[in-house]
């Protein structure tokens, strides 16, 4: 009953213009979010499991910031009109999120204990692997021909 109603209202809605995303851009949107979904779900059943907790906090806590100048990055380079200059700072936004990521690791384990260092270096991994596998499955980026 309840699937029912939810495929009327989406037919109802498609009709009146109003469309959602399709199932392949859902999946898409759902997808490139999955590195988040592994934080969610790490950091409480790492914590539960007698994780350290700075460790845990500042390794979610520098992917999360990662992520945010990721995003920020991205807008700003995508407003820089030459090919070259988009490039070269695709190139430093990579390599400074890396050392973004590094730091956070050996801050937990310098200010906290190694086991801090290690928690948050696990959670980064984890993250990162998760996003790295993303971007590998969705393949090479569309080129924005302008």
């Amino acid at each position: 009953m309840r699937a029912q109603r939810a495929t009327d209202h989406a037919v109802s809605a498609t009709r009146a213009g109003v469309a959602g995303p399709s199932g392949r851009e859902a999946l898409g949107l759902a997808l490139r979010q999955l590195d988040l979904l592994f934080l969610a779900i790490a950091v409480p059943l790492a914590l539960s499991r007698g994780a350290p907790v700075f460790g845990c906090l500042v390794g979610a806590g520098g992917w999360l910031l990662q992520r945010a100048l990721a995003v920020v990055d991205r807008r700003l380079i995508a407003k820089m009109a030459e090919p070259g200059s988009r490039l070269g700072l695709n190139f430093i936004d990579a390599f400074a999120r890396i050392w973004l990521l590094a730091g956070a690791i050996v801050v937990a384990g310098a200010v906290g204990a190694h086991r801090d260092g290690l928690a948050a270096a696990l959670l980064i991994f984890g993250a990162y692997s998760a996003a790295f596998a993303v971007r590998v499955a969705r393949g090479r980026p569309e080129v924005d021909e302008r």
